[in-house]
């Protein structure tokens, strides 16, 4: 029934222009709409009756596959047994069950976690905390907070006033008191590398120089994705993790990882954190949590950090944060039911062992017309196209649209194709990806 509905709305703005659609060019979407009507494991199904291999697990968050049987079952009791419970100055079960289960996949010593609702508000939250964290140590000063050029933390003020995404910051006035890193990008030096970039460690001594700037007095936070995923796929050099948790660690400047993206599988492990070997003070997630059956996100926050802000205060609410959703019944068993899933599958260590499949995969492409960079961690994949002259990010969103097309789906930001397949992915899907890719490319001017 739904399928018939969404043919026959085709063009139909009176239908279509109620939904005013999110990082959407809207007119030219309700000119031409491409919807999807249904889905399962590694396919969704258009309204079109056409079936579409998911390259992107939905928007990097359906790491398990769709509609799997068993987060769907874990929802539906929890909406017939509790549908909502508010966890302001009450509690039930299962967010105090998810708080548990998620932290016993954190790095040591992060094993305090608040619930969200996105990627979005766990950034905000993680800001909150971290300047809370220092006024509870007797650093009031530290109110500046420090994030990374080509950054995307969200769309709340606090995540795009650290963010660096141009237009999202042109459009929106940020917050006072930030300051940013340079971006890692460096196609000179690092381009058609495999995994991690040799050059560009020493660019993580631009906390250093902000630091001589400012005044470490005056930082509170640095925040960076790991990887930054919505940019294009940026791998880190060598060494830039490690040097900057270094420099936080000289200059008592809390480390924030951004793991929105990286979080639950996508590099190979629970977190980034853990696979590439440096732990921060704080890291954020969603996406991944669960499965994007229901939206949710967290915070994991170091035991330390969480203590010096409860025992700062004498009695009352310790943080002055939160959300009506925060722990919500139907999230924390969409949580629950999928952690179980990655457990009993062993989607994590899957995600390892098709790493280098994946990337010769990605490779094979290295030569064919437009590519002048490809960039792989994990399951991953970054396809960097030469802009189209007068015309940036114009060639991406065409080959975008022919993958769709012809049974693709891919993410195109700028002018990168990223590919984030559900970890159930398997190798033929992954020579269906990129051939498709490959054939498409002669198409494309």
């Amino acid at each position: 029934m739904f399928g018939k509905r969404s043919i026959a709305v085709k063009g139909d703005n009176d239908v279509l222009a109620s939904f005013w659609m999110p990082f959407t060019a809207n007119r030219a979407y309700k000119a031409n709409p491409r919807q999807l009507v249904s889905a399962s494991g590694m396919h969704y199904q258009s309204a079109d009756g056409r079936t579409i291999l998911d390259g992107t697990a939905g928007l990097w968050c359906c790491n398990a596959g769709h509609c799997r049987p068993e987060i769907a079952e874990a929802i539906a009791k929890a909406a017939t047994t509790l549908d909502f419970a508010p966890t302001f100055q009450l509690g039930h079960p299962l967010p105090f069950e998810l708080a548990q289960r998620v932290a016993a996949l954190m790095p040591a010593g992060l094993d305090r976690i608040f619930f969200t609702n996105s990627g979005s508000e766990s950034v905000d939250t993680a800001l909150k905390i971290a300047l809370a964290v220092q006024r509870a140590k007797g650093q009031g000063t530290r109110t500046r907070l420090i994030g990374r050029e080509r950054g995307y933390h969200g769309v709340g003020f606090g995540g795009i006033s650290v963010g660096g995404i141009v237009g999202n910051r042109r459009t929106w006035q940020g917050l006072p008191g930030t300051d940013h890193l340079r971006h890692t990008h460096d196609l000179a030096r690092n381009a058609f590398t495999r995994g991690f970039p040799q050059y560009g460690a020493e660019l993580a001594d631009d906390l250093q120089r902000l630091v001589d700037l400012h005044g470490a007095e005056t930082i509170a936070a640095v925040i960076v994705e790991p990887m930054a995923g919505s940019t294009g796929v940026l791998i880190p050099p060598v060494g830039y993790l490690q040097r900057l948790r270094e420099i936080c660690d000289r200059h008592g400047i809390l480390l924030i990882f951004d793991e929105v993206i990286t979080a639950f599988g996508r590099v190979g492990a629970a977190t980034a954190a853990e696979a590439w070997g440096v732990t921060p003070d704080i890291i954020t997630m969603a996406k991944g949590l669960t499965n994007a059956a229901v939206p949710m996100g967290a915070v994991a926050v170091k035991r330390e950090l969480h203590d010096a802000v409860i025992e700062s205060v004498a009695g009352g609410i310790e943080l002055a944060h939160g959300y009506t959703y925060s722990g919500h019944p139907l999230a924390s068993a969409a949580g629950l039911a999928t952690l179980d899933l990655y457990a009993r599958e062993g989607l994590f260590e899957r995600a390892n062992e098709l790493a280098a499949y994946w990337e010769d995969a990605a490779f094979s492409l290295k030569g064919r017309r437009h590519i002048i960079d490809i960039r792989t961690t994990g399951l991953v994949a970054g396809i960097e196209l030469e802009p189209r002259p007068g015309a940036p990010t114009a060639r991406a969103m065409e080959l975008f649209h022919a993958c769709f097309d012809n049974g693709l789906l891919v993410r195109a930001t700028g002018d990168i194709i990223a590919l984030s397949p559900p970890l159930i992915v398997e190798k033929g899907e992954i020579d269906e990806m990129f051939g498709k890719i490959g054939d498409l490319l002669n198409t494309i001017g």
